[in-house]
C-alpha cells in the first residue's frame, strides 16, 4: 500500500491515507458506508429476534431480500472502483460481518421492551441516510465516453426500484402467513 499524503483535487490534509493508488476513494467509502449500513441490518434482526421469533424470522427475511441486490451492487462499484475480484469480495464479507455485531447488540437492548421501538426508528433513518449518501452519487455517474448509456442505467435503477418495492409489498401482504409459518 502506498502512502498518500494530499489529494489532487485541491485541498491538502497534513495527515497521511494508507490507501493503495490503484483503488478509488469511492470504494472505500461504499465499504464503509455497506459496514454501517450491515450494523442496522443486525441491529433490526437482534431487536426483532428478542421482541418475538416470528418477528425476527419476516426481519431477517426482509433484510435477506434488500441485502442479496445491495451487495451484488456494492461488488460491482467496488469493482468500477478498481479493486480486483478477491479484494472486492473480501471486503464485502468482511463489511458483512458487522451484521453480526449488530445482531447482538440488538438482541442485548431489544430485550428492553422500549428500546426495540428507537431501534428500529433509528435503522429507519439510517437506512434512508446510507441509500441517499452512499449509492445516489454512483447511480448518477454515467460517463457516456466510455459507452455507458444513461438510459440503460435510468432502466436498470428503475428496474432495481421496483423489484425491490415488489418484494417489501409481497412479504406485506403475506406478513400473517410468514408470521403463522413460523409460530
Amino acid at each position: 500500500m502506498a502512502v498518500v499524503s494530499g489529494h489532487s483535487h485541491g485541498s491538502h490534509h497534513g495527515h497521511a491515507h494508507s490507501v493503495p493508488d490503484s483503488v478509488a476513494a469511492v470504494a472505500w467509502m461504499v465499504i464503509l458506508g455497506d459496514g454501517i449500513h450491515n450494523f442496522s441490518d443486525g441491529l433490526a434482526i437482534g431487536a426483532a429476534f428478542a421482541s418475538s421469533i416470528t418477528g425476527g424470522f419476516s426481519t431477517s427475511i426482509a433484510v435477506f431480500c434488500h441485502e442479496l441486490p445491495h451487495e451484488i451492487g456494492d461488488f460491482a462499484v467496488l469493482l468500477r472502483a478498481g479493486m480486483s475480484a478477491k479484494q472486492a469480495i473480501m471486503y464485502n464479507c468482511l463489511s458483512s460481518l458487522l451484521c453480526f455485531l449488530g445482531m447482538l447488540i440488538g438482541v442485548a437492548l431489544g430485550n428492553m421492551h422500549s428500546a426495540t421501538e428507537w431501534i428500529f426508528a433509528c435503522v429507519g433513518g439510517m437506512f434512508l441516510y446510507i441509500a441517499l449518501v452512499d449509492m445516489l452519487p454512483e447511480m448518477t455517474s454515467v460517463d457516456p465516453k466510455k459507452g455507458e448509456s444513461p438510459f440503460l442505467h435510468l432502466f436498470l435503477q428503475v428496474l432495481g426500484i421496483v423489484m425491490g418495492s415488489s418484494i417489501m409489498l409481497v412479504i406485506a401482504i403475506f406478513e400473517h402467513d410468514i408470521k403463522r409459518a413460523f409460530g
